[in-house]
């Protein structure tokens, strides 16, 4: 519990600073740099309450003390806490589980007190198995979406013909008119690596047409690249896409020449219709993949 002369510091501080983001290093010490977070707390600060309303709030939370009423309680209860937490020591939630009649402390590492930062999946089961006696499990977030790759032929020979800073002139050319041909297809650009480049659509036929105009764009520039397209269900992790169909489409990408657009056959499939035109290029077996698979080259 702190003393009383750190609440009064407190106290002061909040009504002095109510409004503009004030404790946010407290409540959310691993994102104290993050101005965007911190005006976000500013603005609820102003929306909230007064400066005057969350003093009164916190000196009434000073002055109650629940300790003599602890051993009282009689249903079952858990007590979640994080280890680090900076505005509540886990001394008081250590204090409480072991005055509480048959209380379970669960402790997980972590400094934010905001509990759902940082990732708290194993807090919410803790929590969820406490209420039911059961864990449900999470259901994966997935999407449908057709991943392209593309990278540049030939990347190390030219690398080393150009020297260092040819080269990087070239790559930032390169990946200037990528992006540009990502938004006029509106395709999301998810990774870049080296000289490839990872990207996401909502639709197949435009996957196969900004292949096709990274294609010539690099054309353009004196390089050529080869690219990869697959249509499947993506799993969302931390905002990014992965999953198999993600694999499938770099093992489809790495199956192209120099100058071509590869596709499964979901593509292929996909598509009909849209006016693409193909040219079957056999079964191929896909590292890491079982069976084989049909590919298909895009006819310019």
């Amino acid at each position: 519990m702190a003393r009383p002369e750190q609440q009064q510091a407190l106290l002061e501080r909040t009504e002095r600073d109510w409004g503009n983001g004030v404790l946010w290093g407290g409540f959310a010490p691993s994102h104290a740099a993050d101005t965007d977070m911190r005006e976000w707390w500013a603005r609820f600060q102003r929306r909230a309450c007064s400066p005057g309303a969350v003093v009164a709030m916190l000196r009434m939370g000073f002055e109650i003390d629940a300790r003599a009423v602890l051993p009282t309680i009689t249903v079952p209860t858990l007590v979640v806490h994080r280890d680090g937490d900076l505005l509540a020591p886990v001394e008081g939630a250590r204090y409480l589980a072991k005055n509480i009649q048959g209380a379970t402390l669960c402790e997980f590492p972590g400094k934010d007190h905001f509990f759902w930062l940082g990732p708290a999946d194993k807090e919410l089961d803790e929590i969820e198995l406490f209420l039911t006696g059961e864990l449900h499990g999470h259901a994966p977030d997935r999407v449908l979406a057709t991943i392209l790759f593309a990278d540049i032929c030939g990347s190390t020979a030219l690398a080393a013909e150009l020297g260092d800073s040819g080269w990087r002139e070239v790559l930032e050319r390169y990946y200037a008119m990528a992006r540009g041909q990502l938004q006029r297809y509106r395709g999301r650009e998810l990774d870049t690596a080296g000289d490839g480049l990872f990207a996401a659509f909502d639709g197949p036929a435009r996957a196969i047409r900004c292949g096709e105009a990274l294609r010539t764009g690099a054309r353009a520039l004196g390089v050529d690249v080869r690219a990869g397209a697959h249509t499947g269900e993506c799993e969302v992790i931390d905002g990014k896409l992965g999953g198999i169909a993600v694999h499938i489409a770099a093992r489809v990408a790495a199956q192209a020449e120099q100058g071509e657009v590869f596709v499964s056959n979901t593509v292929k499939d996909l598509v009909a219709g849209s006016g693409v035109a193909f040219e079957h290029r056999g079964s191929r077996e896909l590292k890491g993949l079982p069976g084989e698979w049909q590919l298909y080259a895009v006819k310019s």
